[in-house]
């Protein structure tokens, strides 16, 4: 088990948006072959659209309505017994854990939601589908997710369908809202091996370790064993830029990286969860990714 089973859940901090249509904040077009996981776990700059993220179109939205749970799935999850149960009370339970962490270390914090959607999603950025991978929009201070991206990311991407992969996944895009609420989010995002992109995804992921040292004292998470961390580790080997485009049936070009190669987000993560301290995570000073 992952979760305390009397852990106490809010579901309240996650969007069931799934059934809705994509609004009319502009459209994305996805790249041929179905191949948008090439940018997995996607942020937005500030301003950004996702859609630009994939040569799409797009333009500002509003964003779904965030007030509750919107679902009766969601709705149910109300102890950790519920996460240990169901994917959907998982994803609550790691928002409850990682906001409970962030609130304690950041004195600015600000509660980021995550919506939940399938197919397309309008959001503050523009217009996002499925696609386009979990991405955070800093318009609208929202985390967004389909869940169909772990099953992907397992099937063509090797990473392990396990739930510590999936606390990775919202992990790291909560440490974008982190970014965010420090200053650290800047427009630009110019790409290379070594850019401001690749340093920006470095550091979410070593965010993303931070929290997992910490997990256990938020009160929802078990003491983490070797195989969820590793399953953690799966997950960033999975969307790390060379085995992307590896997999993808290309070869390996450095210059065009945006969020850093296998190695680097494994080694990233494990930086920030064997220090817990989030002070160790400054990828924009590191000589050495």
């Amino acid at each position: 088990m992952t979760f305390d089973p009397n852990a106490q859940l809010d579901p309240s901090a996650v969007t069931d948006a799934r059934g809705r249509s994509v609004g009319r904040g502009g459209g994305l077009a996805v790249g041929g072959g179905g191949l948008g996981l090439v940018i997995a776990i996607v942020y937005v700059l500030l301003g950004g659209d996702p859609g630009a993220l994939l040569n799409g179109g797009g333009g500002g939205g509003t964003g779904p309505d965030t007030n509750g749970p919107n679902s009766s799935a969601l709705a149910e999850c109300k102890t950790g017994t519920d996460a240990n149960k169901g994917e959907e009370c998982q994803i609550v339970g790691y928002v409850n854990s990682i906001e409970k962490y962030w609130t304690s270390a950041v004195p600015k914090y600000k509660h980021a939601e995550t919506v939940i959607f399938s197919d397309g999603i309008n959001t503050g950025c523009g217009s996002a589908t499925s696609s386009t991978g979990p991405f955070y929009c800093p318009v609208d201070t929202n985390v967004y997710l389909d869940l169909g991206f772990f099953k992907e990311l397992e099937q063509r991407f090797g990473a392990k369908d396990a739930p510590f992969a999936r606390a990775y996944v919202v992990a790291h895009e909560y440490g974008h809202h982190v970014q965010d609420v420090l200053g650290a989010l800047k427009p630009g995002g110019d790409a290379g091996a070594t850019g401001q992109s690749v340093r920006t995804e470095l550091q979410a992921d070593c965010y993303a370790g931070v929290w997992a040292n910490h997990a256990q004292s938020t009160g929802f998470i078990q003491p983490l064993t070797a195989e969820q961390i590793q399953a953690a580790d799966a997950a960033a080997t999975a969307v790390g830029d060379d085995h992307i485009q590896q997999s993808s049936g290309g070869g390996v070009d450095p210059d065009s990286f945006s969020h850093g190669t296998s190695e680097q987000r494994v080694r990233w993560f494990t930086t920030g969860y064997q220090s817990g301290k989030p002070d160790d995570c400054d990828t924009f000073n590191a000589t050495t990714l």
